[in-house]
């Protein structure tokens, strides 16, 4: 004989079908997710001292005192392998002060935290040896007669480049003409930079802007590639100027202390 099968009211068949999707919902919520919060990070003035030792020390040649700073510019990430789920990723999505990025844009190495963080020294360490090049070559210096050393290398990453070359040139030239080429303004900015002077992208833009304003800057060099990146959440009072070199970035100084037109975003 045959049992006889139950029917389920329409509604709670729904909801017993619901509870799966539910589930899984909830699973998906709260799973990891391949990327990273990101908020502005610090700024150090590479014409400044660090740890009561200057960023930029120069031997073989004269160097000049200089007024005003240049200041390179970071964002602070969660760790590669910090864990991020969706209701996290909501909370930030909207917030001008916080950035969600890939974690690959930010780490793009991979590995442990602590290989990412070797990688990422590596890379300054790199980046300020190209940046004392492009300096020397942009200034006709001898490198064989002209040494430079950079105290900075516990920030990470090749982001500063632009930054430390602008420095040096400072230090032995300023403007070119017995002025500072900061104009003794604060200008902040980021860029790699390679040994022969071409001034790269770096990614983190919109937050390195915020960094530079709240700690005084005035101007921002941000890579031309970058100048929408930048506009997006560009605090107010801080003037974007585009530059693809160190040449660039140098004449644009230059033209700013003598009130000419300067390029802009």
């Amino acid at each position: 004989m045959l049992s006889r099968l139950t029917r389920l009211p329409r509604p709670a068949a729904l909801g017993l079908c619901a509870l799966p999707v539910a589930g899984l919902f909830v699973v998906v919520a709260f799973a990891p997710l391949p990327f990273v919060i990101a908020q502005p990070g610090l700024t150090a003035d590479v014409l400044g001292a660090r740890d009561g030792k200057p960023v930029i020390t120069v031997t073989g040649t004269p160097t000049r005192e200089t007024k005003g700073q240049l200041r390179m510019t970071t964002i602070q990430a969660t760790g590669p392998s910090s864990a991020v789920n969706l209701p996290e990723l909501l909370d930030h999505w909207f917030d001008g002060t916080r950035a969600v990025m890939p974690r690959e844009a930010v780490y793009p190495t991979g590995g442990s935290d602590k290989d990412i963080e070797r990688h990422n020294l590596e890379e300054m360490t790199t980046s300020q040896s190209d940046a004392a090049q492009a300096a020397l070559g942009y200034l006709h210096k001898d490198p064989k007669d002209v040494k430079v050393e950079l105290n900075l290398a516990d920030v990470g990453g090749p982001s500063a480049g632009l930054l430390f070359s602008l420095g040096i040139v400072d230090k032995l030239d300023g403007d070119g003409s017995g002025g500072d080429l900061t104009g003794g303004r604060s200008i902040a900015g980021t860029g790699t930079i390679t040994a022969d002077g071409e001034v790269g992208a770096v990614g983190g833009v919109a937050l390195k802007t915020q960094a530079a304003r709240r700690d005084g800057a005035s101007v921002f060099l941000v890579p031309k590639a970058e100048c929408s990146d930048a506009q997006s959440e560009l605090p107010e009072g801080l003037r974007l100027v585009p530059v693809t070199s160190l040449s660039d970035a140098v004449d644009a100084l230059r033209a700013l202390n003598r009130g000419e037109r300067v390029p802009s975003c």
